[in-house]
């Protein structure tokens, strides 16, 4: 099933980052081809590319962090994939570009990353506890693997947040 996505760019950062939704089609494609979701009918999810000030706006009223942050998401519903519409994911171009920086890769594996990481939020997948953030991070390893993106956990402590 062809998962349907709808992206929007808030904030002119973005404007230096090339093609960004052939980026989130083809991280989110090999995301559901390797978890093995089995997609709803018209099945659906929003992306926003923001700045700083928006996502950092949107930590504090859904999660009471007034910081920003690099992704968030938010599934629809009270189960994972409840419809055709799955939910959002929202990316914050200058965290993401900072954590890039630091971490010395490069900002499209990064958010390729982000998209990969936000979509597992939207299907179920966790972090919470040791063992759903193993089964979690084994999944974007291998999803990122498929799409010539090294491990993106190895060597470096990577602080992912989601809603």
């Amino acid at each position: 099933m062809k998962l349907s996505l709808d992206i929007a760019i808030e904030s002119d950062d973005w404007q230096a980052f090339e093609e960004p939704e052939g980026l989130a089609e083809s991280a989110i494609d090999a995301a559901v081809r390797l978890s093995g979701v089995e997609l709803p009918p018209g099945a659906e999810v929003s992306i926003l590319l923001c700045d700083d000030d928006f996502i950092r706006d949107l930590n504090q009223k859904w999660r009471g962090i007034d910081k920003p942050t690099n992704v968030l998401s938010f599934p629809a519903g009270d189960t994972a994939a409840p419809g055709p519409i799955l939910g959002d994911i929202v990316v914050a171009y200058g965290t993401a570009a900072r954590e890039a920086r630091e971490e010395e890769k490069s900002l499209r594996d990064h958010v390729a990353h982000l998209f990969v990481h936000g979509f597992l939020h939207l299907i179920g997948y966790d972090h919470l506890v040791a063992a759903e953030a193993d089964e979690m991070e084994a999944l974007e390893r291998a999803v990122l693997a498929e799409l010539g993106i090294a491990d993106p956990y190895r060597g470096a402590f990577v602080q992912i947040a989601e809603s």
